[in-house]
């Protein structure tokens, strides 16, 4: 009964928010911001800018909440909302390159050998260049598939997946430096 109210508390509360209830837009916010936040700051390192990138989102999400056809959960609409303004930001700000060159291997990669904190994990995914970090996070995180990401880049699906090779690989170096590092082995 609990999950059909909570329910029932969201969609009046976008219909009150398609309405300009000021109220119903601060419930909204202040529910997923957190959350989105955190989606925010796996694109973009700097926490001021993706606080920035969140806001802009937050804003189209409230322009576009008549969109919304209650078909799927809110939260991954306004998700995917945030996933797109923080693509088009990093490109209007920055050239994103990606590694065209490289073939693409299905390597096995398993990043929690040892214990990493949240804080850690996002540190290394942030010193990944930024073509590898978009992809790493759109198909490790997000969970889209190369298709679908390179429709979202403008890239080919094989420059997705080669992307996604050199990201587990940088991620799977870093982590063999720290771990010798941390058993005094190097």
């Amino acid at each position: 009964m609990k999950v059909i109210n909570l329910h029932q508390e969201e969609t009046e509360m976008i219909r009150l928010a398609i309405e300009n209830n000021r109220k119903a837009q601060q419930f909204i916010y202040s529910r997923f911001s957190p959350k989105m936040l955190g989606i925010c700051r796996q694109y973009i390192k700097d926490l001021q800018q993706a606080e920035d990138v969140m806001i802009a989102a937050f804003m189209k999400v409230f322009t576009n909440l008549k969109a919304f056809q209650h078909k799927g959960s809110f939260e991954g609409w306004v998700r995917r909302i945030m996933v797109n303004e923080c693509i088009s930001y990093i490109r209007a700000h920055k050239k994103v390159k990606f590694i065209e060159d490289e073939i693409y291997v299905e390597e096995s990669f398993n990043p929690i050998e040892c214990e990493f904190s949240t804080a850690d994990i996002q540190l290394l995914i942030d010193s990944l260049p930024d073509g590898c970090k978009m992809v790493f996070n759109l198909y490790a995180i997000e969970g889209f598939k190369h298709k679908e990401i390179a429709t979202m880049l403008g890239i080919n699906e094989g420059t997705s997946k080669s992307q996604l090779s050199h990201a587990r690989k940088i991620l799977q170096q870093q982590i063999n430096t720290i771990k010798n590092y941390e058993y005094g082995t190097k």
